[in-house]
């Protein structure tokens, strides 16, 4: 995403242009060695695909096709969860379309053995898995550039949640990969010194 959280669009000026969105492919001039390194190793083990509609089409419409690119066996032989009103048949192999309540099935599949379930891109489909809490970790790349417009990460139903760094390192183009994992409630303090004071002296209260 960019650092005021647009995550539209990011491989091309075509990728997604709804509300009139001018600046697609806005990632591609910072990709570098550690952006690739990155990639491989968060997509180099077995996974899940869980992807919106929008998503689903542009990677069915390139990654089948792309079989010497490097990640496509693992996204060709990964299971995708779709969800979409509008779909009725998936075409790439190995796609399970979800209907009904989103949220529900999600957390069946979470309960479900198998390997983790990976969101890609889907700005839509992430605005229901926040609202519901049902994020568990963000693997950010955040880029050194600002739009002002277009779809977000962090909706205004994103559940109120503390995280964990638990890794973080910068690509040679400022691109800041983060990893992130859900640590609970907000830890809420103050700065305010008469309260802390009123704290550290019980017997004032």
């Amino acid at each position: 995403m960019t650092l005021d959280g647009v995550m539209q669009a990011p491989g091309g000026p075509d990728e997604d242009t709804s509300a009139g969105f001018k600046h697609g492919g806005w990632s591609v001039g910072y990709w570098d060695g550690v952006m690739g390194e990155v990639m491989s190793e968060q997509m180099g083990h077995p996974y899940d695909l869980l992807l919106g509609r929008k998503t689903y089409e542009i990677f069915a419409a390139y990654w089948p096709r792309a079989k010497d690119v490097p990640g496509a066996d693992g996204l060709n032989r990964a299971r995708k969860y779709v969800v979409s009103r509008t779909l009725k048949k998936l075409g790439w192999s190995n796609s399970v379309l979800l209907t009904g309540n989103v949220p529900e099935g999600v957390m069946k599949l979470k309960r479900q053995e198998g390997p983790e379930l990976q969101v890609h891109g889907s700005s839509n489909l992430i605005q229901t898995l926040l609202r519901h809490d049902l994020v568990d970790e963000f693997r950010l790349k955040i880029f050194p550039v600002t739009i002002g417009h277009g779809k977000r990460l962090f909706g205004d139903g994103t559940v109120p949640a503390s995280f964990k760094l638990l890794e973080s390192k910068t690509s040679t183009t400022g691109v800041v990969v983060a990893t992130y994992r859900r640590d609970g409630e907000i830890k809420i303090g103050s700065f305010d010194l008469a309260t802390q004071t009123r704290e550290s002296n019980p017997a004032e209260k």
